[in-house]
């Protein structure tokens, strides 16, 4: 007996059994459970729960059935596994919140957006859909092939016909071994049309088809951010989009405002939404939420969230996206089943696939219809034959002992076959009446007719193809709805700043690079003449050196000494305390060792009518398109070539039909048209503005307006208006005119800005004092004056800079509370 076990034991090698057993394994999951087939988007628990609702006859038009007596069905001819898998699939595949087009009509309980589950199956009830009544059409005209069920008792379809492309069209997911797929839904008429299409065109390309299908269609509606991710995910089979829920913002008679959401992205539960949003609320994460409360009922979804009435709504908005479902990411994966094996399909060939699928039923659908119709034809004939000779026919039979000798003598003496001489026996006599001889006339001839059809189908393609087209939109007509799911245009990520309000900013940048923002307001309104007040703390060898005003949302420009530019967005300079140093610009952009910041540039859009003018200290100035400067890399771009011994002071912007002034230090000044420079690349040096004198140099440059005036401040704090008419046009590059007086007392000229009076000044001092004051009032004088007090500089301190800022209306109306004669403000700074 010992001898006989040593036999029968086989030694294995455990790593190639492990392997082998679990490819196995592997395999029968990916084909058996978890991928949909590409023919008919369904996974083989789909496809069992339709054909056994199918073969039980829960067809649309019946009554409902238990769904307990559906379950055991499946169970128990189809899928052996358990009810509580079979039941889950059956209420998804109801659930008008899960699937586009649901396949299952249920009666009862079956689960909520909530996440409330359906009822026991011994509660609920069930039938098939109308439209999943298209999934089974035909599938007894041997459209499809069957294979044998777990126990060899029973047959089920490898197959369902789908007269509609519902892998598409209610998508699918499933995990497998080492893979998954995760297709979401679509908008049956679009995926039609795009089938009808490519019927027509086999080599249409992805980006055409996506004209008829612009992206996935969820039964939750929602909005789909951008189409970017699409594109991927159509043109490799693969990508990530991101949904966000569709709301509104309303606003009470009292001012106060609510979010109200009325769509979710998919598969977000609500409750859970709604709980994740309280629990954020609590923790102090989100703030600005006053109420949060769930009205949806029968007429559909609606949650409110109360905002706080000093909160902006739309920042909160941006929050609750940023940290909760009400925006998620869909990965698509478009996986499935092509001749039983996983494939990543793109969407060309998911209908492709289909359209294949189609061409087969149809065609075996006909040549069914027609083995039929040759059949029935066949027996006719035989009909035909005996009414020809009738009175031979009944009296062969009626001397025929038995009915298999009258069949023979049929078969022998009238060339008949077995089949056609057992038609003629079971023939009743009332066929032999004129009118029943005339009805087999009429249909044999009818038969031929359609034979002949069908046949000529079999032989042309694009008769199949045509047929599938009348039956798709015949689909469609019956079945088609509107969109659900907004796809909009734009970026397919939330950036940062949609979490930043946007506020007007004061950024400043010490002479030796420490650069912050602060609020506008941080800095109040003075007479001219105060002593102003100190706007940031630095060490005796720094002082602030520029100062401009701008939006959290703008793009900020920042130009070198080198003619180099970079960029950065205003939220992304940290906001620091009035008296705060600042923190090093290097540490925000890659600025090279041997550059300094010498000119800023707030900057909204990059449109291609504004240009930027340069000017350097030795009088070179060059005139580039904005939108040259649209795609700034981190490590900067050269924005005008500077030769060694010169260095840019200043950049404007112009809409390319402005004049230009430009100032110097020894008190002299030229105005010229701007299109007397012509336009330059981004790398050209630029020509000659302005004649410059023995140990002159440039001091700055404004846009020339007969509105305007030119404002001139000193380096011991002295300054004045000037209208600008006093400065004729000239022809660029001679001397100028003079524009100032200079004497010891005021001091060479520190910068030049053209101004209006509905703006302030701040002048910054080398110490680090600065002041603001409405530019209305300071002196107005001419050209040939030295100016008046606008800043009482200290000893061993000087002027470093000024800027101009644009009052706010808000702010006057807040000084004029306040009793403040003098008006304040923010706006467009000019460096």
């Amino acid at each position: 007996m010992a001898e006989q076990d040593e036999h029968r034991v086989k030694p294995v090698n455990i790593g190639k059994q492990m392997r082998d057993s679990f490819l196995s394994y592997a395999m029968s999951v990916i084909v058996s459970r978890a991928l949909p087939d590409v023919r008919d988007g369904l996974k083989p628990v789909h496809r069992r729960i339709l054909y056994a609702m199918n073969e039980l006859g829960i067809t649309s038009d019946k009554a409902y059935k238990k769904s307990a007596r559906i379950v055991g069905e499946v169970i128990g001819k189809y899928h052996p596994h358990g009810d509580s898998a079979v039941y889950d699939t059956m209420v998804r595949m109801a659930q008008d919140f899960s699937y586009r087009y649901e396949l299952v009509d249920g009666h009862g309980n079956f689960g909520s957006v909530d996440g409330d589950p359906a009822a026991a199956m011994r509660y609920t009830e069930a039938r098939m859909s109308k439209i999943s009544m298209e999934m089974v059409r035909d599938i007894r005209k041997d459209t499809i092939d069957f294979q044998p069920n777990y126990d060899d008792n029973e047959e089920e379809p490898k197959v369902l016909p789908a007269r509609f492309p519902n892998l598409l069209v209610n998508g699918a997911s499933g995990i497998a071994v080492g893979m998954a797929t995760n297709i979401p839904p679509h908008q049956l008429g679009e995926v039609i049309d795009a089938v009808l299409t490519l019927s027509k065109d086999p080599e249409m390309s992805i980006e055409e088809l996506m004209q008829y299908i612009p992206g996935p269609d969820f039964p939750t509606g929602g909005l789909i951010l951008g189409r970017e991710g699409v594109r991927r995910a159509y043109r490799t089979g693969r990508g990530s989009i991101i949904v966000r829920a569709k709301v509104e913002i309303e606003e009470s008679a009292n001012g106060k405002q609510s979010i109200i959401v009325t769509e979710l992205p998919y598969q977000v539960n609500k409750a859970k939404l709604i709980e994740r949003i309280a629990e954020l609320v609590r923790d102090k994460k989100i703030e600005g939420v006053t109420d949060l409360r769930d009205e949806s009922d029968r007429q559909g979804m609606r949650m409110v969230i109360e905002v706080r009435r000093d909160t902006n709504a739309n920042v909160l908005l941006n929050n609750l996206y940023k940290h909760t479902g009400l925006q998620t990411s869909f990965g698509i994966n478009m996986l499935a089943l092509v001749d039983g094996r996983p494939r990543i399909l793109n969407l060309k060939e998911c209908l492709h696939y289909y359209l294949k699928h189609q061409e087969t039923v149809i065609r075996r659908r006909t040549a069914f219809e027609l083995k039929k119709a040759e059949a029935r034809a066949h027996i006719l004939e035989g009909l035909r034959i005996a009414l020809d000779h009738l009175d031979e026919v009944i009296a062969l039979i009626r001397h025929s002992k038995t009915a298999d000798i009258a069949r023979q003598g049929l078969m022998d003496n009238f060339d008949l076959t077995e089949i056609q001489a057992q038609a003629i026996l079971d023939m009743r006599l009332q066929r032999l009446t004129g009118l029943e001889r005339e009805k087999i006339e009429q249909e044999y001839a009818e038969l031929v007719k359609r034979i002949a059809e069908l046949k000529a189908i079999l032989a042309d393609e694009q008769k199949v193809l045509h047929i599938i087209r009348k039956e798709l939109r015949e689909i469609k007509e019956k079945y088609n709805d509107t969109r659900r799911t907004e796809i909009t245009v734009g970026d397919d990520m939330i950036e940062d700043e949609d979490l930043i309000e946007r506020e007007d900013i004061v950024i400043t940048v010490s002479h030796n690079g420490y650069v912050k923002r602060m609020p506008v307001n941080a800095y109040r309104s003075q007479n001219r003449g105060g002593r102003g007040m100190q706007g940031m703390g630095t060490n005796e060898d720094d002082f602030v050196e520029h100062l401009f005003q701008t939006n959290t949302h703008h793009h900020i420009l920042f130009f070198t000494n080198k003619g180099r530019v970079y960029q950065l967005k205003g939220y992304q300079i940290p906001e620091l305390g009035r008296t705060a140093k600042g923190i090093p610009i290097i540490n925000l952009i890659q600025i090279q060792k041997d550059e300094y910041i010498t000119a800023f540039f707030p900057v909204e859009d990059f449109d291609e009518k504004h240009f930027l003018v340069f000017l350097t200290k030795n009088g070179i100035t060059k005139r580039s398109p904005l939108s040259d400067f649209s795609n700034i890399r981190k490590s900067g771009l050269f924005a005008i070539t500077v030769r060694e011994e010169d260095e840019l002071i200043s950049v404007r912007l112009t809409d390319g039909s402005c004049d230009i002034i430009v100032g110097t230090k020894k008190g002299m000044a030229i105005r010229y048209h701007e299109t007397d420079v012509r336009a330059m690349g981004r790398t050209a040096a630029g020509v000659k503005a302005i004649t410059l004198d023995e140990g002159d140099s440039v001091v700055g440059m404004g846009i020339a307006d007969d509105h305007l005036d030119v404002l001139i401040v000193t380096e011991n704090g002295y300054g004045k208006r000037t209208p600008c008419d006093e400065y004729r046009p000239q022809t660029r590059g001679g001397k100028g005119l003079k524009t100032c007086n200079i004497t010891d007392k005021n001091g060479g000229l520190i910068a030049l800005r053209t101004v209006s009076k509905s703006e302030d000044l701040m002048i910054i001092t080398a110490n680090g004092v600065i002041i603001r004051m409405p530019v209305s009032g300071i002196s107005q004088l001419g050209r040939n004056t030295m100016g008046v007090t606008l800043i009482r500089v200290d000893e061993g301190d000087s002027v470093a800079t000024i800027a101009r800022i644009q009052n706010s209306e808000d702010e006057v109306e807040d000084n004029e509370a306040n009793g403040d004669e003098s008006p304040s403000g923010d706006g467009n700074s000019e460096v």
